[in-house]
């Protein structure tokens, strides 16, 4: 199965995260802490949500397995997040 994620953060996408869209519905595409009630939570740049997102690097060592210090989570992010489509140019 493929996995999904959400396309401002990058955290895997799962039924239980969901956000929702405008008529309430779950959305396809962004979390529940990106995405509520068909509008971003926050308004900030990609950078902004690298910092933010750097915060869970020890959470995300523990779902992938890897070691990553903060900065090499954040160089892998800054190589992911541009094709996600909250980021897209």
């Amino acid at each position: 199965m493929e996995i999904k994620f959400c396309q401002s953060c990058g955290m895997p996408l799962t039924d239980d995260n969901k956000g929702t869209n405008v008529d309430g519905s779950l959305s396809e595409d962004y979390c529940m802490y990106c995405y509520k009630d068909g509008k971003f939570l926050q308004d900030i740049t990609m950078e902004q949500m690298i910092d933010h997102c750097a915060q869970f690097t020890d959470e995300i060592n523990k779902q992938s397995g890897q070691n990553l210090t903060i900065e090499q989570a954040k160089e892998m992010m800054r190589q992911f997040f541009p094709h996600l489509k909250r980021w897209r140019q």
